[in-house]
């Protein structure tokens, strides 16, 4: 039987054009199955989102955020993704101090010919995210502005 008011995830997944996008893409193309939990926002790069992007996601009720780009050493911009992976290291712990479950922000690196990765990524943060529920805390008592 299945219950009525079933609470599914939601997922912000903010992807980079060159290569998670391109991922997600192929799985499309190639009709491999993910959770529909997400919501696709392509970026140039993984290392060009701003901080506050995540926290805004958080704040209006996402209740996980997925970060996905190039493989380190791969990079379109030669190094965005390590700038964002020292860069997202930092907001994680904020996040943390903040009383949010460090589960619910999680990063991968998916290249444009991993279309069946991208679906494994996708249903490991689904997953996830299912597994501690819904974001009982949010960000509404920050103040900040994007």
């Amino acid at each position: 039987m299945v219950e009525l008011n079933a609470w599914e995830p939601k997922i912000v997944a903010f992807l980079c054009h060159w290569c998670s996008y391109a991922g997600a893409d192929l799985a499309g193309v190639s009709r491999i199955q993910y959770p529909p939990n997400i919501r696709i926002i392509r970026v140039p790069c993984s290392g060009a989102i701003n901080p506050l992007y995540i926290l805004k996601a958080f704040r209006e009720g996402a209740d996980g955020v997925l970060v996905s780009g190039c493989h380190p050493g791969d990079c379109h911009y030669l190094s965005g993704n390590y700038f964002a992976r020292r860069k997202f290291f930092l907001l994680k712990e904020l996040l943390i101090f903040a009383g949010i479950e460090e589960e619910r922000l999680q990063f991968s690196w998916v290249s444009a010919s991993e279309g069946q990765k991208f679906s494994q990524v996708i249903e490991q943060v689904v997953e996830g995210v299912k597994k501690i529920g819904p974001s009982k805390k949010g960000l509404k008592e920050f103040a900040f502005h994007v």
